[in-house]
C-alpha cells in the first residue's frame, strides 16, 4: 500500500512516497481504509527525531485518521465492516490503510465529512482536555488563547465559548484574529511575528493586560511558546492557570518569580499520553465532541487539503506557522 515515509531524520523535504506492507490484523483490532488524515505539529517533530517517541524507520507520520472499517479482528464488538469511523492511530496515518485498537476507534455520523472528522481529534481533544481536566475553566472566567487561529488554538476558542468563558484571542495577523472572532472570540490582540526584544515584550504584556481586563486572564492557553509566553504570563490573574501545550516558537524561559507573585499555576498538557492511560476518558471526550459538532457548538475549520503524495508539503505548510485551522491529507 502507498504511504508517505520518513526514511531519514530531517524536515518535510525528506519525506517520500513509497510502499508499506498491509499491516496484519490481530484480535481486538480494526483495519481502517483511510479517507483523511489530519496534520499536527507532532508530525513535524517526529520526522526530526524531536518528539517524545522515536519510531523505527521507515515509518509514516500521521496520528488522526477518518475512514471506513475494512475488516475487524476477533472480539471486536463496537464497530463493523463498512462503518464510518474516527481513529487515533498514534503513528502511520498518512497511508492507505491503518490498524488501530478497537478502543481507539469510534463511529461517526453520515453528516460528518471525513476531512472534518480527522481535523477534530487531536486539536479538539487536546483543547478539551486542557480546558476541562487541566485548567478547570469555569463559566464567567477569562481565557487568553495564543495562536488562536491555528488548529488547537481555534478549538480552544470554540470550546472556551461553549464553557461560557470570555475569550481573548492572540495571533500574528489581523486576518487570523478575524477568523478567531468568527469562531467566538470576544476580543483580539495582534502580536509581532518572530523574536521579541525587551521593549516589544513589555508592550505585548501591556496589550494582553488591557484586553484581559483588570483582573487578568484566569486561564492562558499557550500552544506557541517562545517569546510570547512570558508577556502572556504577566497578564495572568491571581490563582490563574497557564496551560503549556506546545512550542513551535521555541521553549520559553520563565522567570519563576512571576508564578510566585500571582500565586498561579503552570500546567502541562499532554493529551495523547493521557488518552492512552485512560481509554474510557478518551472515548467519553470524543463522544462529547461529536455531540457538540452535531449541535453546531463547534465548527472545525479545514483550510487546506493535500493528496497523499504531497503530504510533505502539508507538513511544511504547518511548520511555516501560516496555517489557519486544520490541514488535512486525503489519500
Amino acid at each position: 500500500m502507498k504511504a508517505i515515509l520518513s526514511i531519514a531524520v530531517g524536515g518535510p523535504e525528506t519525506l517520500t512516497l513509497g510502499e508499506l506492507p498491509i499491516p496484519p490484523l490481530g484480535a481486538g483490532q480494526v483495519r481502517v481504509a483511510v479517507k483523511a488524515c489530519s496534520v499536527n505539529y507532532p508530525d513535524l517533530l517526529v520526522i526530526q527525531d524531536l518528539y517524545q517517541f522515536k519510531p523505527p524507520r521507515p515509518f509514516a507520520p500521521g496520528s488522526d485518521v477518518a475512514g471506513i472499517v475494512a475488516s475487524v479482528g476477533d472480539g471486536v464488538r463496537t464497530v463493523r465492516v463498512g462503518d464510518r469511523v474516527l481513529a487515533a492511530c498514534g503513528m502511520g496515518g498518512m497511508t492507505e490503510q491503518v490498524v488501530v485498537a478497537e478502543h481507539a476507534c469510534i463511529g461517526i455520523p453520515e453528516t460528518l465529512p471525513f476531512d472534518v472528522a480527522a481535523a477534530l481529534l487531536t486539536t479538539y481533544g487536546t483543547s478539551q482536555y486542557a480546558l476541562q481536566q487541566r485548567a478547570r475553566l469555569a463559566r464567567g472566567e477569562t481565557l487568553l488563547v495564543l495562536g488562536a487561529a491555528g488548529g488547537v488554538g481555534l478549538a480552544a476558542v470554540e470550546l472556551g465559548k461553549a464553557i461560557g468563558a470570555r475569550v481573548v484571542a492572540g495571533a500574528s495577523s489581523a486576518a487570523k484574529i478575524a477568523v478567531a472572532m468568527e469562531h467566538g472570540a470576544d476580543e483580539g490582540v495582534v502580536y509581532p511575528a518572530g523574536a521579541l526584544d525587551r521593549i516589544q515584550a513589555k508592550a505585548l504584556a501591556d496589550q494582553f493586560k488591557s484586553a484581559c481586563g483588570v483582573n487578568g486572564a484566569d486561564v492562558i492557553y499557550d500552544p506557541v511558546g517562545g517569546d510570547y509566553t512570558e508577556p502572556a504570563l504577566r497578564a495572568i490573574a491571581w490563582d490563574g492557570r497557564l496551560l503549556v501545550v506546545g512550542f513551535p516558537a521555541g521553549i520559553p524561559r520563565i522567570p519563576l518569580n512571576l508564578p510566585l507573585l500571582k500565586s498561579c499555576q503552570i500546567v502541562g498538557v499532554f493529551w495523547g499520553a493521557a488518552a492512552a492511560r485512560d481509554p474510557a476518558l478518551f472515548r467519553s471526550q470524543l463522544a462529547e465532541l461529536l455531540g457538540m459538532y452535531t449541535r453546531g457548538a463547534i465548527r472545525p475549520l479545514v483550510s487546506e487539503r493535500f493528496p497523499l503524495e504531497r503530504a510533505g508539503e502539508a507538513i511544511a505548510c504547518l511548520a511555516g506557522r501560516q496555517a489557519i485551522g486544520k490541514i488535512v491529507v486525503v489519500p
